[in-house]
This record gives C-alpha cells, sequence and structure tokens, in this order.
C-alpha cells in the first residue's frame, strides 16, 4: 500500500511531486512501457553507471537491498546492467544510497532539466 503515510516514512517528503504507477508484475511493467529504455543495477554489472549515457524518458531499475534484481531481469537486461564501482572487499551500498547516486547522475547528464 502506497499511503501518505508510509511514503513519508520512506524518507519520500515531497511525494506529492512524484508521478507514481503501480502494475501487477513485471510482464505488465514491460508491456506498458515497451519503447522504454531500462537501466538496471547491480554488483554483477559489467559496467560502471557513470559509463552509461542516460536520456529523457529512460527507466532506473533497483532490487531489494537483500537479495539485488532476479537473474531473469538481470538476463533480458544484457548490457544495460550497471553498477556502482566498490572495493573488491567491501558490502554494496545500501539501496537508498545507490539509487542518490545513479539519480543525480543522470540528472546531472541532462543539465538538471525540470528541477527549476
Amino acid at each position: 500500500m502506497l499511503d501518505d503515510a508510509r511514503l513519508r516514512r520512506a524518507g519520500l517528503d515531497y511525494h506529492e511531486l512524484a508521478n507514481v504507477s503501480r502494475y501487477e508484475n513485471w510482464e505488465v511493467f514491460r508491456q506498458m512501457n515497451q519503447a522504454m529504455k531500462i537501466w538496471a543495477f547491480s554488483t554483477r554489472g559489467n559496467r560502471p553507471y557513470h559509463q552509461a549515457i542516460f536520456h529523457a524518458g529512460d527507466g532506473l531499475l533497483f532490487g531489494p537491498e537483500t537479495r539485488g534484481l532476479p537473474d531473469e531481469i538481470l538476463d533480458w537486461s544484457g548490457e544495460q546492467v550497471l553498477r556502482i564501482p566498490m572495493r573488491q572487499d567491501s558490502r554494496s551500498l545500501n539501496l537508498s544510497n545507490t539509487v542518490a547516486i545513479v539519480l543525480y547522475e543522470a540528472l546531472r547528464q541532462r543539465d538538471f532539466v525540470n528541477l527549476e
């Protein structure tokens, strides 16, 4: 359930500015967004996130913090699976930090269009 109290607790203080859509499952989402280029993020990605070129309308896909994206989604994503470079002996970043890093890189590449 995505009610106001839950969104505020999750840290989305400006949730009224977000356009949130819910889908029954991954297949329905893909069917309804066929033209969207989706960048998936995983510690198993072959390319660092900063080498991607982000465009308006691209999707950023993150999995649960505890297990990441399912293999079938990573397989489907192919070359569009990106990672944040980390030290070999370190744990991965938490989900909110990962999202913040990637989102701000995508916004930076687009000169922060529509933020003002």
